[in-house]
């Protein structure tokens, strides 16, 4: 049976659209990759498949697969690396789906984490929480004694879609290249929820933002500020309605 997707049509024993998609994301990750050979061995071990088994499941021999994760053979052609994937994912099928059942589960909440993100940026060089905070008209509510420290970039959210789309775990996501930023939820009526969400993240990670800005309300929820001050999580609060205004100012940082 064929699914008729992409350049996956012959996955005999796969019907699922979401391992299809899998599939395509491992080829691109190979074909895109500087050193392929270590790409695909980096895959193969991924999936716990031996290069016995692989290349059974191939039909070719063992020193074919060991050629192409060692570079002794040229990287392999496009017919090749279909192959490569579609006999990772028949074994993992056949095995009851140990590997393809982390992978969706990492691939959609990377999915929503990426819906979940207005903006992201890195400043080319340090900026003061107090120096941010005056760019984008916000109050220090919470951590007054942090001002002075300083960030490294920020995150625009959605805290409706990051309450809704992404679970307290995939936080790390929203970080960019480090945790010393803002994480600026928008969207957000009380600012009870997005203290929650970081307070959980901080329990299972022992990371958090260094600092997190509410935008969308006049005031802070008493529960939030309570959750604030109590896990010493700084907390702003920006007097920015527009959006779109707010993220010009970002920018313009």
């Amino acid at each position: 049976m064929k699914s008729g997707k992409g350049d996956f049509p012959a996955l005999e024993i796969i019907y699922d659209e979401r391992i299809i998609e899998v599939a395509k994301k491992i080829a691109g990750d190979i074909v895109f990759s500087k050193n392929i050979g270590k790409t695909m061995k980096k895959w193969r071990e991924r999936f716990q498949i031996t290069q016995m088994e692989l290349a059974e499941a191939m039909g070719v021999s063992p020193s074919v697969i060991s050629d192409y994760e060692s570079g002794r053979r040229k990287s392999p052609g496009a017919h090749m690396i279909r192959k490569f994937v579609k006999s990772l994912i028949e074994i993992d099928v056949r095995r009851g789906k140990p590997t393809l059942s982390r992978l969706m589960k990492m691939f959609i909440e990377a999915e929503g984490s990426y819906k979940a993100i207005i903006d992201m940026r890195e400043f080319s060089e340090p900026v003061t929480i107090r120096n941010f905070c005056q760019h984008i008209d916000a109050e220090l509510v919470v951590g007054e004694e942090v001002k002075d420290n300083v960030l490294l970039g920020y995150t625009v959210v959605d805290s409706i879609k990051v309450a809704i789309d992404v679970p307290a775990h995939a936080y790390i996501r929203l970080f960019g290249t480090t945790t010393q930023r803002a994480a600026i939820f928008t969207n957000v009526r009380y600012g009870r929820s997005p203290l929650v969400a970081v307070k959980a993240f901080q329990a299972g990670t022992g990371l958090r933002p260094a600092l997190v800005v509410l935008q969308g309300p006049k005031n802070v929820d008493p529960l939030g500020l309570i959750i604030a001050k109590r896990e010493k999580i700084p907390l702003a609060l920006s007097r920015i309605r527009d959006l779109e205004e707010l993220v010009k100012r970002l920018r313009a940082i």
